[in-house]
């Protein structure tokens, strides 16, 4: 069922603590910690403590829990002193855009120059 827990997804597992992470921030609805693969000098990933597979299916179910998401980001950013000179914020949607982890998700990446177009 859709916002439930989903018994096959690591990031369901890491917000009930059977897979072990690196704890950031956590709040009632969401849980941030540090990827495992980090892409730049700080990578933060930041999850809905519900279950979605993508930010477009979150956002239609549960607007809240989705600007609380994007909300606990920003604080990330500022916790971690990458509004200068910047970060960046990623969803990505699809195997084609890069998604692994069917459970929406933030990337927080900072700490270093980031090109445009990204990828």
């Amino acid at each position: 069922m859709a916002g439930e827990p989903q018994a096959d997804c690591l990031f369901c597992k890491i917000v009930a603590g059977t897979v072990p992470a690196t704890v950031v921030r956590e709040t009632e609805t969401t849980f941030a910690f540090r990827d495992i693969n980090p892409q730049a000098p700080t990578h933060v990933l930041v999850i809905p403590k519900v279950h979605y597979p993508d930010a477009a299916s979150l956002a239609e179910a549960e607007p809240a829990v989705a600007a609380d998401l994007l909300t606990e980001a920003g604080r990330i950013a500022l916790d971690e002193k990458l509004t200068d000179p910047g970060y960046r914020i990623v969803f990505n949607t699809g195997v084609g855009a890069g998604q692994t982890v069917f459970h929406a998700h933030a990337h927080v990446l900072g700490g270093r120059g980031l090109e445009w177009p990204p990828g």
